[in-house]
């Protein structure tokens, strides 16, 4: 499924990845995997990997919306303009939520982009 609208719901040990337009829903989900080596036993290795991903989930997506926690937001913000810019100017927008169901972000989304299309005079494609 060809969507051109997506949010992602991120925190340290999980990511999921909502594309969505009028009628279809398509769910990704991504978890961290925690493992320690002698040489990075800090665990800065696993959460690159994770956020490597949680980008190749996102790659050819033209606008994405990302959520989680405070330090979710600002720690995958950092690693994407450090080490995947192409991706950033894919990235419209950060919003700090809890925990919503996957409804209610389904929702919190569609008002964002519908606002986001609006103020940068582009159509939203149905």
């Amino acid at each position: 499924m060809t969507t051109f609208h997506a949010v992602l719901r991120i925190d340290h040990q999980s990511a999921e990845v909502l594309q969505f337009d009028a009628e279809h829903l398509e769910t990704q989900r991504i978890k961290a995997h925690s493992h320690h080596t002698a040489r990075h036993a800090s665990g800065v290795r696993s959460e690159h990997e994770f956020y490597a991903a949680v980008c190749d989930a996102l790659t050819g997506i033209p606008e994405v919306l990302v959520t989680g926690s405070k330090t979710g937001l600002s720690d995958f913000r950092h690693y994407v303009e450090k080490h995947r810019a192409a991706l950033a100017p894919h990235i419209v927008g950060y919003e700090t939520v809890d925990q919503p169901t996957q409804p209610q972000l389904v929702a919190l989304a569609r008002r964002f982009f519908l606002r986001h299309d609006r103020m940068a005079g582009t159509p939203t494609p149905t």
